[in-house]
């Protein structure tokens, strides 16, 4: 029994980590997906295509089986989503899967490091995460080269691409003591200092409908297995019911 008390223990730990360390986070709101809502996806996966595909991959997906599943045509995905060329200048076919032209070197000379690929990366971290994360830049001056941090994820080395849409912002700090007595300044606010294309609802929305495009590519079959479960359980509720009056029926002359 300790044993076993040992391992969960062990396992509890690094979640219990990530809790403590992400406790002072700013922005930390919570949203919900609406997998109904295919015009969100669609919209999501444009904002995608055009700020994130450049360097992000979602090699786990191809263009036409999104279309399909969020209800694009195929000739509008080759007109809306598809900007990338293959290694002879020609544009990437519908059929082909969702990589980035970026070449590992690059990365690695401009960024210092290869920007994940986005298959499931609402898996991996939560739509909530991604949510916040995408909302939390903020200029930081002394992040020589990028010139942002961020609120969620601090010292990320991933550049704003979306800052022409939200703007420029800059943090409100408070001063908080933790239970041994250690102050620290953590971020409770930000202010707008150089608008953007959008406003902040416009720009929340729009973030809204990009992390429910990674929510889609992240598991497909998301609601197919919601709905396959839901069937599932019908019947075997209408099973039971069945077996229960079978089981009377015979069981009523045996004494």
């Amino acid at each position: 029994m300790n044993r076993v008390l040992i391992i969960v223990a062990g396992l509890l730990l690094p979640t219990m980590g990530w809790a403590a360390g992400d406790a002072h986070t700013f922005p930390d709101d919570k949203i919900e997906i609406d997998w109904s809502d295919k015009a969100a996806m669609q919209r999501g996966a444009r904002t995608f295509v055009n700020y994130c595909l450049s360097c992000h991959a979602a090699s786990y997906s191809r263009f036409n089986r999104v279309g399909a599943d969020l209800g694009i045509p195929d000739d509008m995905v080759r007109e809306n989503l598809i900007f990338t060329t293959d290694i002879n200048g020609e544009k990437t076919k519908v059929g082909e899967l969702m990589k980035t032209t970026m070449t590992p070197e690059y990365a690695e000379q401009a960024f210092g490091t290869v920007p994940p690929d986005l298959s499931l990366i609402a898996r991996s971290r939560g739509v909530n995460w991604l949510y916040n994360y995408l909302r939390g830049f903020y200029i930081d001056d002394t992040r020589v080269g990028l010139g942002v941090n961020n609120g969620v994820f601090k010292n990320v080395g991933m550049p704003h691409v979306l800052a022409e849409l939200q703007g420029l912002q800059q943090p409100k700090y408070k001063t908080v003591t933790d239970s041994h007595g250690n102050e620290s300044e953590v971020i409770v606010d930000f202010e707008i200092i150089k608008p953007g294309l959008m406003t902040e609802s416009e720009y929340d929305q729009t973030i809204h409908d990009l992390v429910a495009f990674l929510d889609y590519l992240a598991e497909p079959y998301k609601q197919t297995r919601k709905n396959v479960g839901t069937g599932v359980l019908i019947f075997l509720f209408v099973f039971l019911i069945l077996a229960y009056f079978l089981k009377k029926e015979y069981w009523k002359d045996v004494h």
